[in-house]
């Protein structure tokens, strides 16, 4: 029961992430404000998502150069990858803030390369979370599966013979 409540957890902050990280990646859609704040709460929740899986890192990590499978691997190399690439984007948003920052009165000078710098890790993002859902694929079906279970009509056996003695004359 642990386990349900706790993929339940996973999956709900995972979706609410990933659709706030679609509508961030888009701020000539969602305007310059709400790409910035929701931004800001979305590393807040790569913060809270990193440590509700503290144990997997830490497990994975000591397990890395000994036996274990490859997929552990190069799930635990596209996390790492991701988080990089992710903090860095972030870190650069902040740097060239120009709704939320200014709000507490903090402006930086404009910057070129950091508008590159921002632009390339936050396509490096798209790319490494792109990766990172295909390989959660499977575990990401099933929780919509259990969500809205198949709601096949189950076959009467009476009816089912009935049918298979109508085939037969």
């Amino acid at each position: 029961m642990k386990q349900t409540n706790q993929n339940w957890r996973n999956f709900l902050i995972d979706g609410a992430m990933f659709i706030a990280f679609l509508i961030a990646t888009a701020p000539s859609f969602s305007g310059l404000a709400i790409h910035e704040w929701l931004s800001l709460a979305l590393a807040a929740a790569l913060i809270t998502h990193v440590l509700l899986h503290w144990q997997w890192i830490i497990t994975i990590g000591k397990r890395l150069l000994a036996k274990t499978t490859w997929r552990s691997r190069l799930n635990f190399l596209l996390n790492a990858l991701l988080f990089l690439a992710f903090t860095v984007t972030v870190a650069s948003g902040v740097l060239m803030s120009r709704e939320a920052l200014p709000l507490f009165g903090i402006t930086m000078p404009r910057d070129r390369t950091l508008e590159i710098l921002h632009r390339q890790a936050s396509d490096l993002t798209v790319i490494i979370l792109g990766l990172h859902v295909a390989i959660h694929w499977s575990w990401i079906a099933g929780m919509f599966r259990r969500l809205w279970p198949s709601r096949k009509p189950a076959r009467q056996p009476a009816a089912a013979a009935a049918r298979l003695e109508e085939v037969r004359q």
